[in-house]
């Protein structure tokens, strides 16, 4: 089962599930409960916003696979699924690795350069440059990224070509992996406090779960920008809105809200961060060009049919016995 997905149809894991000889069932839950009712007797499920908890995962009578499209499986109770002998699969950065840093660094200098204030006042017939007014040099700024996995050092690459000194805090790294590529390993203290510019780009867990509240926000310089192109809840949207509109941070620019539209049926734009003009949001589309959208659907079907032929996965998320 196809728990759910945005791609617009499901060629390209009918082909590969029906050629392995398996059906395919095609919905869209939005919730656990959808994902109870419809998937409760499949072998596989492939996911991509759609929640898979404990409470489906008790209820499955024979699921073996849940495929993640993607590469974040937060949305997925990986150990109700490994008490359950349930194989869970992702799909490896690289996916997608490229696109993300480009859109991290597309969001970031749009933001500091105002690009979406001067389009908007020259549409309404403004033609001076103090619309976009202040803008601050971009060179001998700190940039900062929270986190240095595979995707931060392709933003970290990137953003060193406009001249920044770029910080980064990542505890599971040494400190000695970040200078050697020319990176300031710091504190998040360190980071919070010092970042001109600061791009999130950290895996959404319990300890990264509103990691950006009130307390962090208001520690931030006055006239920071604050990118996230990783998981929306890391951000507490409530305080970024007040940091906003009383002057804590100067901008913001994003790639998913805490509120993860997707995962809603029928939403509609009421989050008040939509009426504020220092700020950029995009609909979780980091991750989008054709050819990433081709490879993640192709990974997760070929993970589920790897799974339930007997076969390793290629990327797995957790250790079950095999079986056949």
């Amino acid at each position: 089962m196809i728990a759910d997905s945005d791609f617009g149809d499901v060629d390209i894991e009918r082909e590969i599930v029906e050629d392995a000889g398996f059906e395919l069932l095609a919905a869209q839950c939005k919730n656990e409960d959808e994902v109870i009712e419809r998937g409760r007797d499949v072998d596989g499920v492939l996911t991509q916003y759609a929640r898979v908890g404990s409470r489906a995962i008790d209820a499955f009578t024979r699921c073996r696979v849940i495929a993640r499209y993607g590469t974040g499986v937060d949305i997925v109770d990986v150990d109700a699924a490994t008490r359950r002998g349930i194989q869970v699969t992702n799909a490896p950065n690289d996916w997608c690795a490229e696109e993300v840093a480009d859109h991290a660094v597309a969001l970031w200098l749009a933001a500091a350069r105002k690009i979406c204030a001067y389009d908007q006042a020259t549409r309404q017939g403004t033609w001076q440059w103090q619309s976009g007014q202040p803008i601050w040099r971009l060179r001998g700024q700190v940039f900062g990224l929270l986190s240095f996995g595979a995707i931060a050092q392709l933003v970290a690459e990137r953003a060193r070509a406009f001249g920044v000194e770029v910080w980064a805090h990542d505890p599971f790294l040494d400190e000695s992996e970040l200078r050697s590529r020319h990176v300031r390993p710091v504190s998040f203290d360190q980071l919070v406090e010092g970042s001109d510019h600061l791009v999130i780009q950290a895996p959404l867990t319990p300890g990264t779960r509103h990691a950006f509240d009130r307390t962090t926000l208001r520690r931030m310089k006055p006239s920071a920008i604050l990118i996230n192109t990783a998981r929306g809840p890391i951000v507490e949207d409530t305080a970024l809105y007040q940091a906003l509109t009383e002057g804590w941070i100067a901008g913001a620019a994003l790639d998913d809200l805490e509120e993860e539209p997707a995962k809603q049926r029928d939403w509609r734009p009421h989050n008040p961060l939509f009426s504020l003009p220092n700020v950029i949001v995009t609909p979780h589309a980091a991750y989008y060009s054709e050819q990433a959208v081709t490879a993640v659907r192709r990974i997760a079907a070929e993970e589920a049919v790897r799974v339930l032929t007997g076969q390793n996965a290629r990327s797995p998320v957790n250790e079950v016995p095999a079986r056949l």
